[in-house]
């Protein structure tokens, strides 16, 4: 099934550019691999590379920074891993805090970089969750 109908609620609240990036990587995928999870995994590991969740959609790293976003993303298949859930992990604190605030993550300001990404995982969920339900 071509990529365009299985896109994710997250990425159709996306940027054109993150659609088409995962609906190429998912399509490519497809053919190598078939129809099923391992396609839409490999998708959202393109997407990761250059795009990173903010609420309930994906938008460019920033300062346009490429690569893995987590160890997961990092690593061949198979190895394992922790995902960042799409929170780019390799971006600065400053950046963190600056997502937070959009997000308007209380309490921030007292926040160490781990507690930040946790705290923007934990906002994301909920925002798509919210995003979802709102239909």
């Amino acid at each position: 099934m071509p990529g365009r109908e299985e896109l994710p609620s997250t990425l159709e609240r996306s940027a054109e550019e993150a659609q088409r990036t995962w609906i190429k990587a998912h399509d490519s995928a497809v053919e190598q691999y078939g129809e099923g999870e391992r396609a839409h995994r490999v998708a959202y590991g393109a997407l990761k590379h250059r795009f990173e969740k903010v609420g309930d959609h994906w938008e460019r790293k920033e300062k346009g920074r490429k690569g893995p976003s987590d160890p997961r993303s990092a690593r061949p298949r198979g190895t394992g891993g922790r995902s960042g859930e799409g929170v780019d992990e390799q971006s600065s604190k400053q950046h963190l805090y600056d997502v937070a605030k959009r997000l308007d993550i209380g309490g921030r300001s007292q926040m160490s970089k781990s507690d930040l990404l946790e705290a923007i995982r934990k906002e994301n969920r909920t925002r798509t969750r919210q995003a979802r339900e709102d239909g």
